[in-house]
C-alpha cells in the first residue's frame, strides 16, 4: 500500500464517524446515520482531494441551513490547539474537510472565514482555504496576511507564508500577485528572521517558488537577504538557493 493511499483511506466512512460523533456532541441533531451512509456510498472510488471536498459538501448537507451556524458548529468541536510544529496532517488529518467546508462555502463571509481559518490553521492548516479568499479579495486577504505574519502564534505566521506560495503543492497555482512579487515580498519580510524551523522552511520555499516563476526581482531580493548578518535569514536563503543559481543571468 503507497502513502498516497493510505492517507486516501483515512477520508473515508471511517472518518464520517469521526466527525459525526464530534458533532452530535455539540449538535446532537446532526443525522450522523445519514452522513456516514452518503461518505460510504460515494467515497469508494474518489482519491484524497476529492474525498475532503466529498465530506465538506455533506457536512454542508448535514448541518443546519445558513453559513454562520453551520461554521459555529464545526469551530467548536476543534478542540485544544496544537501546540507543535508536527502533527497537522497526522494527529489533525480530521480537520482538513471543515478547511475546505470554509473554503467553499465561506466566500461571502470574509470575516466569519478568516477568523475560522486562523482557528483551522492552529490545529491543521488553512494554506488551501486561503487561495480562494486571496483570489477574490486580494487587498483584504494580504492585509490579513500582513497581520498574520506578525502573530506571536508560529503556525499563523507559517500560514502567512504558505497560503501565499504561488506553487503550494496540492493545490493549484496562485496566480494573483506574479505581476506584483513585492506586494508577498513585504510579507516576507516579516518573516525573513524568524527563528520557528516550521516557519523558516516555509519562506524558504515559498522563494524556490518565486524563482520559477518570476526569477529576476526574487533573485534580487535574496541576494539582499544574503548580506544579513541573521542566522535565519542565512538559512532561509541557502534552502531557497540550494538547487536555483542566483548569481548568474541576474546581476
Amino acid at each position: 500500500m503507497t502513502e498516497r493511499t493510505k492517507i486516501t483511506d483515512l477520508f473515508g466512512a471511517e472518518l464520517a464517524v469521526i466527525l459525526s460523533d464530534k458533532i452530535r456532541a455539540v449538535h446532537p441533531t446532526f443525522d450522523k446515520e445519514a452522513y456516514v451512509e452518503a461518505i460510504n456510498k460515494q467515497c469508494g472510488p474518489l482519491n484524497y482531494t476529492k474525498r475532503v471536498e466529498l465530506h465538506a459538501s455533506e457536512l454542508h448537507n448535514n448541518l443546519p441551513v445558513g453559513y454562520p451556524q453551520a461554521l459555529n458548529i464545526l469551530l467548536s468541536i476543534l478542540g485544544e490547539e496544537n501546540r507543535n510544529e508536527t502533527g497537522m496532517f497526522k494527529e489533525y488529518y480530521w480537520v482538513m474537510p471543515i478547511g475546505k467546508y470554509v473554503e467553499v462555502y465561506g466566500l461571502q463571509h470574509f470575516e466569519l472565514s478568516m477568523q475560522a481559518i486562523e482557528e483551522i490553521t492552529k490545529r491543521n492548516t488553512g494554506e488551501y482555504a486561503i487561495r480562494a479568499f486571496v483570489r477574490q479579495y486580494p487587498k483584504q486577504t494580504l492585509e490579513q496576511m500582513t497581520e498574520w505574519a506578525q502573530s506571536d502564534n508560529f503556525h499563523l505566521r507559517r500560514l502567512a507564508s504558505e497560503g501565499l506560495r504561488p506553487k503550494l503543492p496540492w493545490s493549484t497555482k496562485l496566480t494573483v500577485f506574479l505581476k506584483e512579487p513585492e506586494k508577498v515580498f513585504a510579507v516576507l519580510e516579516l518573516l525573513k528572521q524568524d527563528e520557528v524551523m516550521f516557519v523558516k522552511r516555509s519562506v524558504a520555499n515559498h522563494m524556490t517558488d518565486w524563482l520559477k516563476v518570476n526569477r529576476e526581482p526574487t533573485a534580487e531580493l535574496l541576494r539582499s537577504w544574503r548580506e544579513s548578518d541573521n542566522v535565519h535569514t542565512q538559512w532561509i536563503v541557502k534552502k531557497a538557493t540550494k538547487k536555483i543559481e542566483i548569481d548568474t543571468a541576474d546581476s
